[in-house]
């Protein structure tokens, strides 16, 4: 069984990523509006019910995914790594999975604020999200988070976890969803003690899980792979 942690800030492609993801392994996905747009029907989004809502349906039903015979799961998240809360929450999830013996993966996206506001506005995310239809209450909101929290880790920060980050300003969701399955694929054959950073950009870049082989490019996206 997988637990794949699917982080970063609002309009980062969280969603899009994980649903291609979906398609290319047999892992669910469990992206957080799901939860969110449920809850948002009766609470206002960021009030005290509303938070202790969405993460008690999202624990109760990723609890019962870690003791199904489902292959895994894949879990999105906006998570504020100076909030003790959300560690602590991201913590009792991966637990939940890691007592039934599954491998716990952690996946970060990162994009720049401007390219942000651009998918913020995209037709796709707006047909999945309703409460984000008020393009200019939305894009209000990701100013905020942008100013208020941080939503990406630094260097090391996450220890000893297993940890891909990608920057996905100029990247397409299905090829980010391709790299993450080799690198899952990397991580089942039990390599060892493994820290690299490269170049990486489509369609130039060559990736070979058997030979940890990569061509770099002036593309400028930097890709962070910590495997364990």
């Amino acid at each position: 069984m997988k637990l794949v942690i699917l982080f970063g800030p609002p309009a980062v492609d969280k969603m899009t990523v994980g649903q291609e993801l979906e398609k290319i392994t047999t892992l669910p996905l469990f992206h957080n509006h799901r939860s969110i747009e449920l809850v948002h029907q009766f609470f206002d989004f960021g009030t005290l019910a509303f938070e202790r809502l969405d993460r008690r349906i999202r624990f109760a039903i990723s609890s019962k995914i870690a003791t199904s015979d489902l292959d895994g799961l894949i879990f999105t998240y906006v998570w504020d790594l100076n909030e003790q809360a959300d560690t602590d929450y991201i913590d009792e999830v991966a637990d939940v999975f890691g007592q039934q013996g599954a491998t716990v993966s952690y996946v970060e996206l990162k994009a720049n604020l401007s390219e942000r506001l651009k998918r913020n506005q995209d037709a796709h995310r707006l047909a999945h999200k309703p409460s984000k239809r008020d393009v200019v209450a939305s894009e209000a909101s990701l100013r905020h988070f942008e100013a208020t929290y941080r939503m990406n880790t630094g260097l090391g920060e996450l220890g000893q976890k297993r940890l891909l980050t990608i920057d996905i300003t100029s990247q397409e969701p299905p090829t980010a969803a391709q790299l993450i399955k080799e690198w899952l694929s990397l991580i089942n054959d039990k390599r060892s003690s493994l820290y690299w950073w490269f170049l990486f950009c489509n369609p130039s870049f060559t990736y070979s899980p058997q030979t940890l082989s990569h061509e770099t490019t002036s593309c400028g996206c930097i890709l962070k792979v910590h495997i364990l």
